[in-house]
């Protein structure tokens, strides 16, 4: 299998990185994948199928953007619903995952790890090779599986759009 590695799609502080994976675009099929999650079972991504998934990627929970970000998410799982799925993916070990929830009080999203093998980076074109971390990235997936928003956020260090992603949620539970 021949290993897809992208340039000059993605940088930190201005630095480029290699991104491993395809670029997946709406309309693409969301892989499923295996992750870990923070009590060390393993949870297959195709058990969330059926439902409105929201895939918020980020780096690492201990910095203050992913942080931000994956609290935001949590804010607005509370108010999508039990319809909506909200899901964050990092390259974490899952006892820093289960601290930072603990110390963060998330309760509404499920948090996984792609520490044991970056398959979810690899599937999905978010494995950052030189840093061995996720890309900072943002799905939506309907019921079939299907992407309906992809956004690849190009430097590191910056938030994704929010609104964006959540009005693509809001559009799938106004048809269903």
């Amino acid at each position: 299998m021949t290993t897809i590695e992208r340039t000059n799609e993605l940088t930190l502080k201005g630095n480029p990185l290699t991104v491993i994976g395809p670029r997946l675009q709406p309309g693409d099929k969301f892989p499923a994948v295996k992750l870990t999650a923070p009590d060390w079972s393993a949870v297959d991504l195709a058990s969330f199928s059926n439902h409105i998934r929201l895939i918020s990627v980020v780096p690492s929970l201990d910095t203050g953007i992913c942080d931000a970000q994956t609290k935001r998410f949590n804010e607005e799982a509370e108010k999508l619903g039990d319809r909506v799925k909200v899901i964050t993916v990092s390259a974490d070990l899952p006892w820093a995952q289960r601290r930072w929830m603990n110390d963060a009080e998330v309760k509404n999203i499920t948090v996984l790890s792609d520490h044991a093998e970056m398959a979810f980076g690899d599937a999905v074109g978010t494995h950052v090779k030189e840093m061995r971390i996720e890309q900072r990235a943002v799905f939506v997936v309907d019921k079939d599986d299907t992407i309906v928003y992809a956004e690849y956020v190009p430097e590191i260090a910056q938030h994704p759009n929010y609104d964006a992603a959540l009005e693509a949620v809001h559009k799938l539970l106004s048809q269903s």
